[in-house]
Protein backbone atom coordinates (compact mmCIF):
# COMPACT_ATOMS: atom_id res chain seq x y z
CA UNK A 1 0.00 0.00 0.00
CA UNK A 2 1.36 3.45 -0.85
CA UNK A 3 1.69 6.12 1.80
CA UNK A 4 -1.25 8.07 0.36
CA UNK A 5 -3.42 4.94 0.34
CA UNK A 6 -2.47 4.28 3.97
CA UNK A 7 -3.24 7.88 4.97
CA UNK A 8 -6.61 7.77 3.20
CA UNK A 9 -7.61 4.41 4.70
CA UNK A 10 -6.78 5.38 8.30
CA UNK A 11 -9.72 6.75 10.27
CA UNK A 12 -10.53 7.66 13.88
CA UNK A 13 -11.74 4.51 15.60
CA UNK A 14 -14.37 5.19 18.24
CA UNK A 15 -15.07 1.59 19.29
CA UNK A 16 -12.33 -0.91 20.11
CA UNK A 17 -12.37 -4.67 20.50
CA UNK A 18 -11.05 -6.10 23.77
CA UNK A 19 -8.33 -7.98 21.83
CA UNK A 20 -4.95 -6.86 23.19
CA UNK A 21 -2.31 -5.26 20.98
CA UNK A 22 0.61 -7.61 20.39
CA UNK A 23 3.89 -6.46 21.96
CA UNK A 24 5.77 -6.54 18.63
CA UNK A 25 3.19 -4.25 17.00
CA UNK A 26 3.32 -1.86 19.94
CA UNK A 27 7.13 -1.80 19.73
CA UNK A 28 6.96 -0.81 16.04
CA UNK A 29 4.48 1.95 16.85
CA UNK A 30 6.68 3.35 19.62
CA UNK A 31 9.75 3.13 17.37
CA UNK A 32 7.94 5.22 14.73
CA UNK A 33 7.45 7.88 17.41
CA UNK A 34 11.05 7.66 18.58
CA UNK A 35 12.42 8.40 15.11
CA UNK A 36 10.04 11.30 14.41
CA UNK A 37 11.76 14.62 13.69
CA UNK A 38 11.76 17.29 16.38
CA UNK A 39 12.98 20.88 16.45
CA UNK A 40 16.78 20.93 16.66
CA UNK A 41 16.49 17.20 17.47
CA UNK A 42 15.89 18.11 21.11
CA UNK A 43 13.37 15.25 21.40
CA UNK A 44 11.10 16.74 24.09
CA UNK A 45 8.42 14.10 23.50
CA UNK A 46 7.26 11.85 26.29
CA UNK A 47 5.15 8.77 25.62
CA UNK A 48 3.55 6.53 28.19
CA UNK A 49 1.91 3.19 27.38
CA UNK A 50 -1.23 2.77 29.47
CA UNK A 51 -2.51 -0.82 29.61
CA UNK A 52 -3.02 -1.60 33.29
CA UNK A 53 -6.58 -1.52 34.61
CA UNK A 54 -5.54 1.26 37.01
CA UNK A 55 -4.08 3.48 34.28
CA UNK A 56 -7.05 2.89 31.97
CA UNK A 57 -9.44 3.72 34.81
CA UNK A 58 -7.64 7.05 35.37
CA UNK A 59 -7.78 7.86 31.65
CA UNK A 60 -11.46 6.95 31.41
CA UNK A 61 -12.07 9.28 34.36
CA UNK A 62 -10.49 12.25 32.56
CA UNK A 63 -11.80 11.59 29.05
CA UNK A 64 -14.99 10.13 27.58
CA UNK A 65 -13.02 9.22 24.45
CA UNK A 66 -11.03 6.08 25.30
CA UNK A 67 -13.70 4.02 23.50
CA UNK A 68 -12.94 0.72 25.21
CA UNK A 69 -9.31 0.53 24.06
CA UNK A 70 -7.06 -1.75 26.10
CA UNK A 71 -4.00 0.31 25.15
CA UNK A 72 -3.71 4.08 25.24
CA UNK A 73 -0.62 6.04 24.32
CA UNK A 74 -0.36 9.16 26.44
CA UNK A 75 1.74 11.75 24.61
CA UNK A 76 3.19 15.01 25.79
CA UNK A 77 6.42 16.96 25.99
CA UNK A 78 9.00 18.00 28.52
CA UNK A 79 9.03 21.80 28.86
CA UNK A 80 12.71 21.66 29.87
CA UNK A 81 13.74 19.91 26.61
CA UNK A 82 11.67 21.74 24.00
CA UNK A 83 13.18 24.28 21.62
CA UNK A 84 12.26 27.86 22.52
CA UNK A 85 12.47 30.71 20.01
CA UNK A 86 15.39 32.94 21.06
CA UNK A 87 13.39 36.15 20.59
CA UNK A 88 9.89 35.02 21.55
CA UNK A 89 9.74 32.64 24.51
CA UNK A 90 6.03 32.04 23.97
CA UNK A 91 6.93 30.35 20.67
CA UNK A 92 8.21 26.85 21.28
CA UNK A 93 8.25 23.43 19.67
CA UNK A 94 6.72 21.28 22.40
CA UNK A 95 3.20 20.91 21.03
CA UNK A 96 4.37 20.58 17.42
CA UNK A 97 7.06 18.01 18.25
CA UNK A 98 4.60 15.87 20.23
CA UNK A 99 2.10 16.16 17.36
CA UNK A 100 4.67 14.92 14.83
CA UNK A 101 5.43 11.97 17.12
CA UNK A 102 1.71 11.22 17.44
CA UNK A 103 1.24 11.33 13.68
CA UNK A 104 4.13 8.92 13.09
CA UNK A 105 2.73 6.49 15.67
CA UNK A 106 -0.82 6.81 14.36
CA UNK A 107 0.25 5.97 10.81
CA UNK A 108 2.47 3.08 11.94
CA UNK A 109 -0.48 1.69 13.90
CA UNK A 110 -2.57 1.83 10.72
CA UNK A 111 0.21 0.05 8.85
CA UNK A 112 0.12 -2.66 11.55
CA UNK A 113 -3.61 -3.16 10.98
CA UNK A 114 -4.62 -1.32 14.14
CA UNK A 115 -6.98 1.56 14.72
CA UNK A 116 -6.36 4.76 16.64
CA UNK A 117 -8.10 7.95 17.62
CA UNK A 118 -6.33 11.24 18.31
CA UNK A 119 -8.03 12.42 21.50
CA UNK A 120 -7.84 16.02 22.62
CA UNK A 121 -11.08 15.91 24.62
CA UNK A 122 -9.60 15.93 28.09
CA UNK A 123 -8.28 18.51 30.52
CA UNK A 124 -4.49 18.12 30.30
CA UNK A 125 -3.92 19.62 33.75
CA UNK A 126 -6.44 17.25 35.33
CA UNK A 127 -4.92 14.29 33.46
CA UNK A 128 -1.36 15.25 34.43
CA UNK A 129 -2.44 15.37 38.08
CA UNK A 130 -4.41 12.09 37.90
CA UNK A 131 -1.45 10.32 36.32
CA UNK A 132 1.05 11.82 38.78
CA UNK A 133 3.19 13.44 36.08
CA UNK A 134 5.91 15.93 37.00
CA UNK A 135 5.43 19.71 36.64
CA UNK A 136 7.70 19.93 33.58
CA UNK A 137 5.42 17.66 31.53
CA UNK A 138 2.58 18.99 29.38
CA UNK A 139 0.19 16.49 27.81
CA UNK A 140 -0.90 16.99 24.19
CA UNK A 141 -3.13 14.03 23.36
CA UNK A 142 -4.32 10.59 24.30
CA UNK A 143 -4.25 7.97 21.58
CA UNK A 144 -6.33 4.84 22.12
CA UNK A 145 -4.90 2.09 19.92
CA UNK A 146 -6.13 -1.39 19.15
CA UNK A 147 -8.32 -3.50 16.96
CA UNK A 148 -11.53 -1.82 15.84
CA UNK A 149 -14.66 -3.39 17.29
CA UNK A 150 -16.98 -5.18 14.91
CA UNK A 151 -19.06 -2.55 13.18
CA UNK A 152 -16.56 0.28 13.78
CA UNK A 153 -16.50 2.57 10.77
CA UNK A 154 -15.21 5.96 9.71
CA UNK A 155 -17.23 9.05 10.50
CA UNK A 156 -19.53 10.13 7.66
CA UNK A 157 -17.25 13.20 7.35
CA UNK A 158 -14.11 11.03 6.84
CA UNK A 159 -13.97 11.68 3.11
CA UNK A 160 -15.25 15.26 3.19
CA UNK A 161 -12.62 17.85 2.35
CA UNK A 162 -12.69 21.61 1.85
CA UNK A 163 -12.06 22.77 -1.71
CA UNK A 164 -8.42 23.59 -2.47
CA UNK A 165 -9.30 27.26 -2.93
CA UNK A 166 -10.25 27.43 0.78
CA UNK A 167 -7.05 26.01 2.24
CA UNK A 168 -4.34 25.94 -0.45
CA UNK A 169 -2.63 29.07 -1.71
CA UNK A 170 0.45 30.22 -3.50
CA UNK A 171 2.91 32.94 -2.53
Amino acid sequence: MSFTELAKSRYSVRAFSPKPVEREKLEKIVEAGRIAPTAKNQQPQKVWIAQSPEALEKLNAVSPCIYGATTVLVVGYDKERMWVHPDHEEIHSGYVDASIVLTHMMLEAADQGLGTCWVARFDPYEAEKALGLPENIRLVALMPVGYPAEGAAPSPRHESFRPDAEWLGEL
